[in-house]
């Protein structure tokens, strides 16, 4: 992965997550909340385990004084559009700054149970993508189930809104 592909999947990423975060944001309270037995339980609470997860991975690639939110926490809408932006904004800086060779780096970090762990940071950008895109698909089902329209996340809409407003990913 080079620095001008990491800042692309991660941009790509925030977007996607964005979309979804107005989207659901749109629903009412209790179709947010509603057990759909999928995934973490609720739209909401997918959304808020992808927030977690990218939050999570930050602390560790880039940050490790940032303070990560408890995987029990049960944020609400509010909070998640209020705090994943923030967050979003972060990541990007990051990737704006980073080199083909700091992505080479290896983080080290201790796992949820304690164990000690490291990966290179390119994988690490590549999992926070893939977890998201993967969790942001089961959003799009629950979505459909509760008769809301999804909007488009695949990579391909990024792609053509970003040339359509001629800026480039």
């Amino acid at each position: 992965m080079t620095a001008r592909e990491a800042r692309l999947h991660i941009r790509y990423s925030g977007w996607a997550s964005q979309k979804l975060l107005d989207a659901a944001a749109a629903l009412t309270e209790e179709q947010r909340t509603r057990s759909m037995e999928v995934s973490h339980e609720s739209l909401q609470q997918t959304l808020a385990h992808i927030y977690f997860a990218d939050s999570v991975w930050y602390t560790r690639a880039v940050d490790p004084s940032r303070p990560v939110p408890s995987p029990d926490d049960r944020p609400s809408m509010e909070s998640l559009m209020a705090n994943w932006p923030d967050l979003q904004r972060r990541w990007e800086a990051w990737a704006d700054s980073v080199s083909d060779a700091g992505l080479e780096r290896v983080a080290q970090f201790k796992l949820r149970n304690g164990a000690s762990s490291e990966l290179p940071v390119w994988q690490i950008v590549n999992h926070v993508v893939n977890h998201a895109t993967l969790h942001r698909g089961q959003v799009v089902a629950m979505m459909r189930q509760l008769g809301a329209k999804p909007p488009a996340t695949d990579i391909l809409w990024y792609y053509r809104e970003h040339q359509a407003a001629s800026i480039a990913p």
